[in-house]
């Protein structure tokens, strides 16, 4: 899990997937790094923006359910994946979100190479 400002905003200058409900950001560490190159590392970000607290931290648990769930099959190696929460009127269903996230995995991964 990134838990670092400093890991945020580096995977904010990579590359990133906009979706109606979540922006998918993809940063692959330098070889320098401390966490080893095989590692796929995961962050999320939801703002204020979004809600309250209850709808900040249901959108959370989905996009940690999404990321457990897909990141392993469908993750890149030695990259850096962040989603950010984005406000919408209706909620989408978890299987429009997670293949709108294994689209976003496959675009980032030829965006990488």
């Amino acid at each position: 899990m990134i838990r670092k400002r400093a890991d945020f905003l580096a995977a904010n200058r990579g590359k990133r997937f906009v979706t109606p409900n979540f922006v998918l950001l993809a940063h692959r560490r330098h070889s320098d790094h401390p966490i080893p190159a095989d590692t796929i590392r995961r962050g999320i970000t939801v703002t204020k923006k979004i809600g309250n607290a209850v709808a900040r931290n249901r959108m959370k648990r989905r996009f940690r359910a999404l990321l457990a769930h897909t990141l392993p099959s469908h993750g890149i190696v030695g990259v850096d994946h962040v989603m950010i929460g984005r406000k919408t009127n209706k909620e989408a269903g978890f299987a429009t979100m997670q293949a709108d996230l294994e689209k976003g995995l496959r675009y980032l991964a030829k965006k990488l190479g």
